[in-house]
């Protein structure tokens, strides 16, 4: 949520930067204190069998949610009712002319989503944004996705979201020797009321609402318990009536959040095979900071064909610089430690961008990027310093407003003006010499 992502996975990209090197060394610390302690901790329900782990549920919604790595048909037979409920409100058809489907993913990058928030708000003001049929969010992108999925009307919680809250309204820091012997270094109870403020059901109920016309918001988690990583269908959630939907979807939304280590897991209730369990959930970016569709969608289904044939359009927000940031790194351990895994994060990040980028272009979708540039500077002090989030947060306005946030290719792939550098004849793209 407003936590640090890390790892790959999904078709998604990564993230590092100031952010993430602040997280590092609680992280180095965090897995030095399980070595030591045996990683002992507070109890909970047993885990889900790994023969059940398919059939597990939670509120019994049986498209509540979808494992991003094996679930690719489950995924799409999703959309395709989706988009049935869409011709079905719009009245439209694919030899009728369906409107342009735009897709927004968020990447995680703890209190860098100020960034994010920044773009959408001045994306409003600008005229031009659009609704988007899908929205995507992992960790602090977790939290921007309901905002975006609903719209400008919502502008003004996400702008006092991103730039109203310090340190004290996302963790309280837990005494060390406490810590030792729990699940984190820290408790997020405050980050958890800040959720309950604005996911409440009010907004649950437009979420399902818009879930009926056709379109999904969609939230990654990852399982600890299997190592996997999960996509929430949000909008099935909320259109579900169930007395428990509201309280899952925070959870949800925290746990998308938790850093492991530094963040308590999230424990989510389920029933498998006749048996009450409880699955371990934490930061979505254990796999990936952000994801738009996983990769196997598009070699199961043609998107293109007649009946499912429209324009596509994928913006995709990453809360993160994509440069390499220069230190001189002390030859201590927690400093070693600290910078290779934010060297870790940052270049798989990277591969990512370029992952979601060549899978669109195999899927006929146009690509959209926007991170943080180089020119973007202003001292970081803490997590969640309130004048840091704010000047990123005007950075991200001024991007949209001068119509400069969007690049059509990631750096590596590009030229300097931000178009594509490469030929695109021929069975794929290949860069040119």
């Amino acid at each position: 949520m407003l936590g640090l992502s890390s790892a790959r996975g999904f078709a998604g990209a990564s993230g590092t930067g100031a952010a993430d090197r602040r997280w590092t060394p609680l992280l180095s610390v965090a897995f030095l204190v399980c070595l030591l302690a045996g990683c002992a901790g507070p109890s909970r329900l047993a885990a889900v069998p790994s023969k059940l782990t398919d059939e597990a549920t939670a509120l019994g919604i049986p498209n509540a949610r979808f494992w991003a790595d094996t679930q690719g048909p489950e995924m799409v037979q999703e959309a395709r009712q989706a988009l049935a409920r869409e011709d079905a409100a719009q009245g439209t058809t694919a030899a009728g002319g369906r409107a342009t489907a735009n897709y927004l993913a968020i990447s995680g990058g703890s209190d860098n989503g100020a960034f994010g928030a920044g773009l959408l708000v001045g994306w409003t003001e600008t005229g031009t944004r659009p609704e988007f049929k899908l929205v995507t969010g992992i960790s602090t992108g977790a939290l921007i996705a309901p905002f975006a999925f609903l719209g400008p009307a919502y502008d003004a919680q996400l702008r006092a979201v991103y730039t109203g809250i310090g340190p004290k309204d996302v963790y309280e820091q837990r005494w060390l020797p406490t810590a030792i012997f729990s699940d984190a270094l820290t408790d997020t109870d405050p980050l958890f009321h800040l959720i309950a403020r604005y996911a409440n059901q009010d907004m649950l109920d437009r979420i399902a609402a818009e879930y009926r016309k056709g379109r999904l918001l969609l939230i990654g988690t990852t399982n600890l318990d299997v190592q996997r990583p999960v996509i929430w269908n949000i909008g099935a959630i909320a259109a579900s009536g169930r007395p428990g939907a509201l309280d899952l979807f925070r959870k949800i939304l925290l746990a998308s959040a938790s850093v492991p280590g530094v963040f308590p897991p999230v424990l989510i209730d389920v029933d498998a095979g006749g048996g009450h369990y409880q699955e371990m959930h934490v930061d979505g970016g254990a796999v990936a900071q952000t994801f738009l569709i996983p990769s196997q969608v598009g070699t199961l289904v043609n998107l293109n064909a007649s009946d499912l044939a429209r324009r596509r359009v994928a913006y995709i927000i990453r809360n993160a610089r994509l440069d390499p940031e220069w230190a001189s790194v002390d030859r201590r351990l927690l400093s070693i430690t600290g910078r290779a895994i934010s060297t870790m994060i940052h270049y798989s990040g990277y591969n990512d961008v370029v992952r979601i980028y060549f899978t669109c272009k195999r899927d006929g979708v146009e690509y959209n990027l926007a991170y943080i540039g180089d020119d973007f500077s202003f001292e970081h002090k803490q997590n969640f310093d309130t004048a840091y989030m704010r000047a990123l947060f005007e950075y991200g306005l001024a991007e949209a407003r001068s119509g400069t946030a969007w690049k059509k290719a990631p750096p590596i792939l590009a030229e300097p003006d931000g178009e594509e550098r490469l030929n695109t004849t021929g069975t794929g793209p290949l860069l040119t010499e």
